[in-house]
């Protein structure tokens, strides 16, 4: 019969440093002290090296384990170099096509697969409510609840058929939210009947499509539970999910560790609250001190009975009922991660996500094109690092297509006076600009300078590379291009539609 302490140590899912795992973190495993582990870009340098990394630590486990990531595929994705990236969620949403959404699912599960990974923290849920929401933006399949949940249950099955749990996030919805939880506590209003209609629609799509996890959100509802976020709330893990929705699969926290919850409640304490609630694992994501104190506590509270012996016993089960579930039996070969059936599939879909809003004279450009400069605002840096993972090569990417472009690019945290002269030193030399503007809408400095640039050149292409807000807000472009996200592929398709080799055929979902 297995220990308390064994059972408790199921329900810790845990992250660390480094390309290997560290002697402590195989220690648990081998002790059973955590159920298993779960990866970030800091963990990655080569598809080889994961695969070693995921190796060491599944030989270490004294019993089957769950190893996973974020690998949603566009802005979230910690598998990038070396790997085969696709197109976020957004730009999916845009292609509207519920079969090329389950085969890019299916093909970054199938990667995942061969790596090692049996549990995914995707796909996003949420809908695109609120344009200034600092975390979702084209993470976020679209606004229509509709949309959304048929998307959602296609990248659901493509995930799960590849070998690799998938887990909707971030319940019951972190669309409305306007403040990051990694920041800071985030709290919503909105009403219920907003709530029941439309967020909560494509978590019950989920489940119709045998989610095997669901992700809560550090949010409060207001409505719901005036007190306590979504994550350590026993009316929302357990009264809606489980007593009203019928949920009876993994329940999962996201990363403890963000300042919405350690501000308030601390790793421990937080931990105990959570499993309290209905919580199955509970994420710890970055130090050992937190792991370490969320592991007593919880043992601690289950020793004390704070929870009774059948409430441990419901997570161990689930836990259980999922690594069986997910086994990797079938695991393909390493070699497929990054192959060009995967990157063609990529390719075509981030083309087929692309929205041209507005088409002018200033297309197609080619390598003849006189006097054609580019400016581009580069990535500002997400709260986890996750956006801005990887530096853009829009420029090298354009460079290579058309050798005299002339490139200026501007950091959007540095003030708009600083960037003044060379934002119109090209604006009056160049015959025509590309305008690579990056979420311009949530930052005025940005948003003047591209205006600026609107205003003065002759024509502009204006890419919006992240959000497609900026398009609502920009005046004066000459033609306009959404690429609805910016990983590699949505940057390759942009250039592609700018060389005249690709006409846009995407649709935005979302009203901007």
């Amino acid at each position: 019969m297995e220990s308390l302490a064994g059972k408790v140590g199921q329900l810790m899912m845990v992250g660390f440093e480094g390309l290997r795992p560290p002697r402590h973190i195989l220690h648990w495993l081998a002790s059973g002290r955590i159920g298993g582990v779960y990866l970030f870009a800091r963990n990655v340098a080569s598809p080889t090296q994961v695969k070693r990394l995921v190796t060491d630590c599944r030989a270490a486990a004294k019993q089957p384990i769950l190893v996973g990531i974020d690998q949603e595929g566009g802005a979230v994705a910690r598998l990038r170099e070396g790997f085969t990236e696709s197109p976020g969620a957004m730009s999916l949403g845009a292609a509207g096509d519920l079969q090329l959404a389950e085969d890019i699912a299916y093909m970054m599960g199938r990667e995942l697969a061969a790596l090692g990974f049996n549990w995914n923290l995707a796909p996003v849920a949420d809908l695109a409510r609120q344009r200034d929401n600092p975390s979702i933006g084209t993470r976020a399949l679209g606004r229509d609840p509709q949309l959304v949940s048929d998307t959602v249950a296609a990248q659901i099955r493509g995930f799960q058929r590849a070998g690799a749990a998938a887990t909707a996030k971030h319940f019951p919805g972190l669309g409305s939210s306007v403040i990051d939880t990694h920041d800071a506590p985030a709290k919503t209003k909105g009403s219920l009947n907003d709530l029941f209609q439309e967020d909560l629609a494509p978590f019950r799509a989920a489940i119709a499509a045998d989610v095997g996890c669901i992700m809560l959100t550090h949010v409060i509802y207001d409505q719901l539970d005036a007190k306590r976020p979504a994550t350590l709330s026993p009316r929302i893990a357990s009264g809606l999910l489980r007593d009203e929705f019928g949920y009876d699969g993994v329940v999962c926290t996201d990363c403890m560790e963000m300042k919405a919850i350690t501000d308030e409640f601390g790793a421990g304490e937080s931990a105990a609250l959570a499993i309290e609630a209905g919580v199955d694992m509970v994420l710890f994501s970055h130090t050992r001190a937190a792991q370490t104190a969320a592991y007593e506590a919880a043992l601690a509270s289950a020793r004390s009975g704070r929870w009774s012996a059948e409430r441990i016993d419901q997570s161990v089960r689930r836990i259980r009922m999922l690594k069986r579930r997910f086994p990797l039996d079938d695991a393909p070969p390493i070699e497929i991660v990054g192959c060009d059936a995967h990157r063609s599939l990529a390719a075509r879909a981030a083309r087929a996500g692309l929205a041209l809003l507005r088409q002018g004279e200033a297309l197609p450009l080619d390598a003849d094109s006189a006097q054609v400069g580019l400016i581009e605002f580069s990535a500002p840096q997400a709260a986890d690092g996750a956006a801005a993972e990887v530096p853009s090569q829009f420029a090298a990417y354009l460079s290579r297509r058309l050798p005299g472009v002339k490139c200026v690019k501007i950091d959007p945290s540095s003030e708009a006076a600083n960037r003044t002269a060379d934002v119109d030193s090209m604006a009056r030399v160049a015959d025509r600009i590309i305008l690579v503007t990056r979420n311009a809408h949530m930052q005025p400095a940005q948003l003047q300078s591209a205006q600026l640039v609107c205003e003065r050149a002759r024509k502009v292409i204006l890419v919006c590379a992240r959000n497609p807000y900026d398009a609502g807000l920009l005046k004066g472009a000459d033609t306009i291009i959404c690429t609805n996200g910016d990983s590699k592929p949505s940057l390759l398709a942009a250039v592609d539609a700018i060389c005249g080799e690709t006409i846009p055929t995407g649709k935005l979902t979302v009203e901007i």
